[in-house]
C-alpha cells in the first residue's frame, strides 16, 4: 500500500495506538502525508474550520471532503486512512469503532478523524453493506421507536436507532475527550487545541445515522460541551429517518443539515409509506444536469411497491428504458456522489483529472 498510514497491517504490528483494540472493536492508524499527485488539497483542516463558522450555507469542498470519506467509509481502516491521507489530512488520527451483532441487525461502525491539531474532528457512519442480508434486514426494521428531545416525543427508525445506540457511547466518550484537548488515543494525551468544529457525515444508512446522532446530541444537556462544537451534519442518499411533525429541537438542527441526492437515487424515498410515514429534515440538495441545486420540498416517501423493483432491475435495462425511470438503485451508488461533488479542477481520489 502506498504511503497514507502509519501501520500497513494491524493486525500484523502493535497497535500504533497501544491498547486500542478491544472488545468494541476499535481499531486506530495515523494518517500519513501524501505524495503527488496529491494532496486534493492543500489544507483541508483550514477549509472545515472556515466553514460554516460565519456562513450558515452549504459548503462545496466540504462537501466533497465529506463524500469521499463517506463513500470509503465501507472499506477498512487504513483505506479510510489513506483517502484521508490523499485528502490532505496527513498526521491526522483515523478511529474505527464498530460493533456486530447478527441476531439484532446490528452493523455499527464509525470512523473518527482528529486533525493534527485537534481543532477539527470528523465522525463519518459506514452505510448499508451490499452483500449483507441482515444488514438490509436491519433497514427494513421501521418500527415505531421514539426518543426524548427536549421534553418532545420523536418517533425515528428502529433498526437506525439501534445501530446508533450500539456504539453510541464509545464514541462520545472520545468526543468529550476531544472537546477537553485530548487525541483520540486516549489516555490523556494531549493535542494543541480542544476541539473547534464537528463534523457528522454518512452515505445511506450511514447519512441516517448521522442524523440520529446529531439530534441525540441537540436534544440532550448531558451532551452539551460537545453538540456546541457541531458544525454541520452532511449526508448522502441519506433516507428518511424520522416521523412527523418534527419537534423544536428536530427542526432546529435541520439547518445545519444538508442532504444530497444524485439524479433517481430511490433511496431518498425509502422506506415506503405503507412501512410508516416518515419524512426529511434539513437543507435538500439535488443533482440534475450536472449541477447541485437546493430542492424544495423535500424528496417525497415512495408511496408505489412496484417502483422498487422497477429501480433494481432497472440496472440491466437498455439505456434508453432505463433512462426513463423514475427511480434506479444504479443512481445510489457512493462513487457517483463522490464524482458529482468533486470541484472543478481537482484530481480525484485516484489521482488523476475526469
Amino acid at each position: 500500500m502506498e504511503s497514507g498510514v502509519s501501520e500497513a497491517s494491524p493486525a500484523a504490528r502493535p497497535p500504533p495506538f497501544g491498547d486500542i483494540v478491544t472488545a468494541m472493536q476499535l481499531e486506530g492508524l495515523t494518517v500519513e502525508s501524501s505524495s503527488p499527485p496529491f494532496p486534493i488539497y492543500a489544507d483541508p483542516t483550514a477549509e472545515l474550520l472556515r466553514a460554516h463558522a460565519t456562513n450558515p450555507d452549504r459548503d462545496a469542498v466540504v462537501a466533497h471532503i465529506l463524500a469521499v470519506l463517506s463513500g470509503y467509509a465501507y472499506g477498512d481502516t487504513a483505506t479510510v486512512a489513506t483517502m484521508a491521507s490523499r485528502l490532505g489530512m496527513g498526521g491526522s488520527a483515523c478511529l474505527r469503532i464498530a460493533e456486530t451483532v447478527d441476531a439484532m441487525y446490528v452493523f455499527s461502525t464509525a470512523y473518527l478523524l482528529q486533525s493534527p491539531c485537534g481543532r477539527v474532528l470528523i465522525l463519518c457512519y459506514r452505510g448499508t453493506e451490499p452483500t449483507n442480508l441482515a444488514n438490509w434486514l436491519g433497514d427494513a426494521d421501521v418500527g415505531s421507536h421514539t426518543v426524548d428531545l427536549g421534553g418532545a416525543r420523536l418517533r425515528v427508525h428502529s433498526g437506525f436507532y439501534r445501530n446508533v445506540r450500539a456504539t453510541r457511547w464509545p464514541i462520545l466518550e472520545r468526543l468529550r475527550a476531544a472537546a477537553r484537548g485530548e487525541a483520540l488515543v486516549g489516555g490523556g494525551v494531549k493535542v494543541d487545541h480542544p476541539l473547534e468544529a464537528l463534523y457528522i457525515t454518512g452515505h445511506s444508512l450511514g447519512g441516517a445515522m448521522a442524523v440520529l446522532f446529531a439530534l441525540g446530541l441537540a436534544g440532550n444537556d448531558e451532551h452539551r460541551l460537545v453538540g456546541e462544537k457541531l458544525r454541520a451534519v452532511y449526508t448522502f442518499g441519506q433516507p428518511l429517518t424520522v416521523g412527523g411533525p418534527l419537534s423544536d429541537v428536530a427542526a432546529a438542527l435541520g439547518s445545519r443539515v444538508f442532504r444530497h441526492i444524485h439524479a433517481r437515487d430511490i433511496v431518498p424515498s425509502l422506506p415506503p409509506r405503507a412501512w410508516g410515514p416518515l419524512e426529511h429534515l434539513g437543507h435538500e440538495f439535488h443533482y440534475a444536469d450536472g449541477h447541485w441545486r437546493r430542492r424544495h420540498p423535500a424528496a417525497a416517501q415512495l408511496s408505489n411497491f412496484r417502483e422498487i423493483p422497477r429501480s433494481l432491475f432497472g440496472m440491466l435495462a437498455p439505456v434508453k428504458k432505463r433512462l426513463a425511470l423514475r427511480y434506479t438503485i444504479a443512481d445510489h451508488l457512493p462513487h457517483l456522489y463522490i464524482s458529482a461533488l468533486r470541484p472543478p479542477g481537482k484530481v480525484t481520489e485516484f489521482g488523476d483529472h475526469e
